[in-house]
């Protein structure tokens, strides 16, 4: 038993070791999970189109972002543009600023108040991470969510 501990020790070891040398970030280590809350600082709406909500209105939102176990000062903001593809339905991209990196997301979504996007890469610390992002508003005013963000390497 404890043999076959030790080999399957250090067989991951050997697998993080040649998986460093091709993964973007050498400081992170493998998946992982962060969550964050957030406070919107601002919210422009521009009405293209008709007036009222469709294709091509554009929605960008600023929000700051905390970590309440680490400080209760905001440790980063996040910028989102989302352009609405219909009545409801919006295409989005956004990128959120951290101390250690940025992580950029894009996707459809539906609701602002619940939604789950891609996260398609990021910089520094999250150099070439994938994963997601789901984020559930628990205020309207104003206006604040729960983030948690599902990375892989």
């Amino acid at each position: 038993m404890k043999k076959a501990l030790l080999v399957t020790g250090a067989l991951a070891a050997l697998a993080l070791a040649t998986g460093s040398v091709t993964s973007g970030s050498s400081e992170l280590a493998g998946p992982g999970t962060i969550k964050l809350t957030t406070r919107q600082i601002g919210m422009s709406y521009n009405d293209t189109g008709a007036p009222g909500r469709g294709p091509g209105d554009v929605v960008v939102v600023r929000e700051l972002l905390y970590n309440k176990g680490i400080r209760r000062a905001p440790i980063g903001h996040s910028e989102m543009v989302c352009t609405y593809t219909g009545r409801r339905w919006q295409q989005c991209s956004g990128t959120y600023f951290l101390p250690r990196g940025k992580l950029v997301v894009a996707g459809s979504l539906r609701y602002r108040e619940f939604f789950k996007l891609a996260v398609i890469g990021g910089t520094d610390l999250y150099d070439n991470v994938n994963g997601s992002v789901s984020a559930s508003m628990y205020s309207r005013n104003p206006p604040r969510s729960i983030l948690i963000f599902r990375l892989t390497i």
